[in-house]
């Protein structure tokens, strides 16, 4: 299988910070300045200060939180003091999903790599991506860099996103306030300006034209980062439209490629539901989990409070009403404790009487529900064997390590309830229910007792069920 990966690839540097560094960092800068900003969050990070205020207010209140970077002297500063003892990974959506299908077998994977730095380049698997060389042409929707005088970053600025964790019970002195973190969780400072813009490489871009009829799919993400308005006037709108019209040009050459679109964590409603209803028509699928799903409820009209508290009903009939009601061939929903997928009787091979009928012995009805819950199964033992050992190593590896693992007894017990609440039928590990023109999928995840890493397991999920996917198509 020959996938692209687009848009977002970062480098994320992961520092542990205790209370003894904040407290010495906070008395480097003016008390009421910094007391001031921690009452009223800036949310941004223009200067110094506006970083240590808000890494103060997150250990402060146990919040989590990401916010933007928007000057180079601040970008210089979190570099020369944390970058160097620092655990330094692989980030961003595109970047996680591409390693993960290099390792799980896909014949090529080919990401878009905003600044191809030897740091950047170093974290990418070494099986089976490619980097495509850029030529002399210029294409037509070759997305433009920000002109260097328009704004604080340097076009080849390394994106990184420096995120700082903190521990439950870290005690830090506030001026002379002692405080103590109430929970843990993390503080992301993300210089990332061209991420933010979803900017693309132009020899992604070329390598995408000349190569469209040899791919088999496409896993889009990065949305999220987008913000409503740009320092040089740039909207939103308009980078909706060139990537459109960038993934309309692919599909023309090859109308067999399969698009998938990952949602994220979107600071603005607005715009998650700009780019969930610009992009529907385009896309094969697309991907959330429960907090991204609450997103858009303007669009299924379900509550949020039940899809966050991950009630079957309530996922089940927000992804059931956003599928049916914006005609989605696909729609996944994973949550940490199951997956739930929605699919539309596309097939031409169950006909809609025998949904209506609800004939759920019919054996070719048998084999598509098969298939479509063998490859979720393949994404969620995916994730658990990366959440248990940090790696990817085919599919023999995945299949020890997922071994050693134990389905979500939570997420067993809302499988039950969601057959109960839909009279559907058990199949394997998972269930499934027929209401009207779709099936809809739902299977436990698998979670370790003490994990490796929690970080981009959606992606990896997304990542195995979506190859896995292409590969059982393929074969039918």
């Amino acid at each position: 299988m020959n996938i692209l990966c687009g848009y977002n690839v970062n480098i994320d540097s992961v520092y542990r910070i205790s209370g003894i560094e904040i407290s010495e960092l906070l008395e480097t800068f003016e008390e009421a300045e910094i007391l001031n900003k921690i009452k009223n969050p800036p949310g941004n990070i223009f200067s110094e200060s506006d970083f240590v205020a808000g890494l103060a207010y997150c250990m402060k209140n146990g919040y989590g939180a990401e916010w933007l970077v928007f000057e180079q002297s601040v970008f210089e500063f979190l570099k020369t003091r944390y970058f160097g003892k620092s655990i330094v990974r692989m980030g961003g959506n595109a970047g996680i999903m591409a390693n993960a299908l290099s390792q799980l077998g896909a014949s090529r994977v080919i990401p878009n790599v905003a600044v191809p730095s030897k740091t950047q380049l170093s974290l990418f698997s070494k099986k089976a991506i490619y980097f495509p060389e850029a030529s002399t042409q210029i294409t037509e929707n070759e997305r433009k860099e920000p002109e260097e005088n328009k704004g604080a970053f340097s076009s080849r600025q390394e994106p990184i996103h420096f995120v700082f964790d903190f521990s439950e019970g870290e005690t830090f002195s506030l001026y002379g306030t002692e405080v103590r973190v109430p929970r843990e969780n993390r503080f992301i400072a993300t210089c990332d300006h061209l991420n933010l813009r979803l900017f693309v490489n132009p020899a992604f871009e070329q390598y995408a034209l000349q190569h469209a009829c040899e791919l088999d799919g496409v896993l889009i993400s990065g949305f999220h980062l987008l913000l409503e308005n740009y320092p040089d006037g740039l909207t939103y709108e308009t980078i909706l439209d060139d990537t459109f019209s960038q993934l309309k040009s692919w599909k023309a050459k090859n109308n067999k490629l399969r698009i998938h679109l990952e949602f994220g964590h979107f600071s603005s409603k607005k715009i998650a539901n700009s780019v969930f209803l610009k992009f529907e028509e385009i896309s094969d699928s697309f991907g959330m989990n429960e907090d991204e799903l609450s997103m858009l409820y303007s669009l299924h009209g379900v509550p949020g409070e039940g899809l966050l508290h991950m009630e079957a009903d309530a996922i089940s009939n927000a992804a059931f009403r956003l599928a049916s009601g914006h005609g989605l061939k696909k729609l996944m929903i994973h949550t940490r404790e199951f997956v739930l997928a929605v699919f539309k009787n596309d097939f031409n091979s169950i006909p809609d009487s025998e949904f209506e009928m609800g004939e759920s012995e019919n054996p070719i009805l048998q084999k598509v529900v098969g298939e479509k819950l063998e490859a979720l199964a393949f994404g969620v033992k995916c994730a658990g064997a990366y959440a248990a050992s940090g790696r990817l190593e085919g599919w023999e590896f995945v299949e020890k390590e997922a071994a050693k693992l134990q389905e979500s007894p939570f997420g067993k017990k809302r499988i039950e309830a969601f057959v109960k609440a839909f009279n559907g039928k058990t199949f394997g590990q998972g269930a499934y229910i027929l209401r009207e023109n779709y099936i809809i999928c739902m299977l436990p995840t698998m979670l370790s007792r003490s994990p490796i890493t929690t970080v981009g397991l959606g992606d990896t999920l997304t990542a195995g069920t979506f190859l896995r996917g292409l590969e059982l198509d393929v074969q039918a």
